[in-house]
């Protein structure tokens, strides 16, 4: 048994245990910044969207189906994960950013929200150019809600994407939920079809504007005699 009492023995001992310490935590890093255990999106469909429940912010609150926010002109629509969420702000104004385009094209701007948390709505408004309303039960986030929770903090793209709002002026809070992952969607007017769909994989995974417009180009506004069918 002498050698429980050699102190190179005990020092191997403890480097193999902290070197396999750091062999998994290595490896742990690297699946975490792949796609293998993010959450998978399921698309939704054009039926799917126009059954979903939406209201509006007033003090009088009216409730409608979706399908009224397309139905004429198609809509872009951005569901988003969290207001005071600086990530979200920025990607608001980058799609605000396409608001005169998309005024000529006649294709209206939307943005739909889970819950009201104070004053978040409002202090979201100033990044985002078109009205805002509330999805209570969470359907523009799936048909399949994703979660990304402790794991996006330690992938690559987060901190990119983190530093890149940053760097773009932009800050925030954390109030409110903020782990149902979020996207954005161009809906065809009638019964045209969800033309883009963008399903948020991490923090800060924004849409690309110039897809947005490509798609929002597509769209067919109906006709007094199509109305009419």
């Amino acid at each position: 048994m002498s050698f429980l009492q050699d102190p190179g023995f005990f020092a191997m001992g403890v480097w193999s245990i902290g070197a396999g310490a750091l062999g998994a935590a290595a490896v742990a890093l690297l699946l975490a910044n792949t796609d293998m255990f993010l959450s998978k999106s399921q698309e939704a469909t054009l039926e799917y969207l126009e059954d979903i429940d939406l209201k509006t912010l007033e003090k009088e609150p009216r409730t409608f189906k979706a399908k009224e926010l397309w139905e004429k002109n198609g809509a872009v629509i951005m569901a988003v994960r969290r207001p005071g969420c600086f990530l979200c702000r920025e990607e608001a104004a980058d799609l605000s950013s396409l608001k005169h385009q998309l005024d000529e094209l006649g294709v209206p701007l939307y943005a739909v929200v889970k819950e009201q948390v104070g004053t978040e709505v409002k202090d979201f408004q100033p990044y985002f150019k078109g009205d805002i309303f509330l999805d209570a039960q969470k359907k523009f986030y799936g048909p399949q809600r994703r979660k990304l929770l402790f794991m996006g903090f330690i992938r690559l793209g987060v901190w990119c994407n983190f530093f890149r709002a940053w760097s773009g002026g932009f800050s925030g809070n954390l109030k409110g939920e903020g782990v149902i992952l979020g996207g954005v969607f161009v809906v065809g007017s009638g019964k045209q079809g969800i033309l883009l769909e963008h399903r948020e994989k991490e923090f800060g995974d924004k849409v690309n504007p110039l897809s947005v417009l490509e798609a929002a180009k597509k769209i067919k506004s109906r006709s007094p005699a199509s109305e009419n069918k």
